[in-house]
């Protein structure tokens, strides 16, 4: 795994981060991410792979579960490997008999890290504007922040972009992108969507409020209101426009659908993004 993020300046606590991979290449680079953001924040990793035979596939290969065991092992030496290479701490973990998803959240709960970091699609990949459906369950069952990497992205923090509908769990998402942005000195672009010209009021209201606490933390920042788009469409346009490094959404706000795994705006956030997004889960 190659150095990637020579000049990765660590933005926030995060003392132990949590990655999961299934071997695949969007695993792989959620892994290279997740250790050189360790090395820059002096954090220690643990590496979860799952271990999951569907009982029908057992049943015609009895030889599959130790043949993915195999891979697994193969995969965490190499992971090591890496990690020394790096001077980073690394534990890894092969939990086995339950779902991906489920093994990955049931870690997380016992050993609390301050940050999980995820590919946004696998070997699981659903539609193409949607996210993996482990990714799409670690986030709507965790109870800690998710990182989720796309394929190929790196991650940097010189320009941070934070939408908000007014939400706790936007506000949440709004408090941590502030402080990042304090410690790494970067580039703030406060985003808040107004589908319906009936919004526009309301939009407007939330970016005064954002850009008058970033005022008095210090912090510069820049303001958009898009219009007569989706939430959605609206936030990734703007990420793409002002290049920026990554995007800091919250799990669910008004949009959300809290019968589902999490809000339709950030699922598709997440799916359309080019660049690394962190999901907050904890409400203000």
């Amino acid at each position: 795994m190659e150095n990637i993020f020579p000049a990765l300046v660590c933005p926030a606590r995060w003392g132990t981060l949590m990655v999961c991979t299934d071997g695949s290449d969007e695993g792989q680079n959620a892994v290279a991410v997740a250790l050189e953001l360790a090395r820059a924040c002096h954090s220690q990793v643990i590496a979860v792979q799952a271990l999951h035979v569907v009982p029908e596939f057992q049943a015609v290969a009895p030889d599959l579960p130790a043949t993915l065991g195999k891979a697994a092992q193969e995969n965490m030496a190499a992971i090591k490997a890496a990690a020394d290479k790096l001077g980073v701490a690394l534990k890894t973990l092969t939990p086995e008999g339950q779902t991906p998803h489920a093994a990955i959240v049931a870690t997380a709960e016992k050993l609390r890290p301050d940050l999980i970091i995820i590919g946004r699609c696998g070997k699981t990949a659903l539609a193409r504007i949607l996210m993996g459906n482990v990714t799409a369950r670690v986030i709507g069952h965790s109870p800690i922040n998710v990182l989720v990497v796309p394929r190929g992205a790196a991650l940097a923090f010189q320009g941070i972009l934070v939408a908000s509908d007014g939400s706790t769990y936007s506000q949440a998402a709004f408090e941590l992108a502030l402080a990042m942005a304090k410690q790494a000195n970067s580039r703030l672009i406060g985003v808040a969507v107004a589908t319906e010209e009936g919004e526009i009021i309301e939009a407007q209201a939330i970016i005064r409020r954002m850009l008058s606490a970033a005022s008095l933390a210090g912090v510069p920042m820049k303001g958009v209101n898009p219009q007569g788009v989706a939430p959605d469409t609206g936030i990734v346009q703007q990420a793409i426009k002002h290049e920026v490094d990554l995007i800091v959404v919250g799990s669910y706000g008004r949009t959300g659908l809290k019968k589902l795994l999490m809000g339709s705006v950030t699922e598709r956030v997440i799916g359309g993004s080019p660049c690394p997004i962190l999901v907050v889960k904890q409400p203000g």
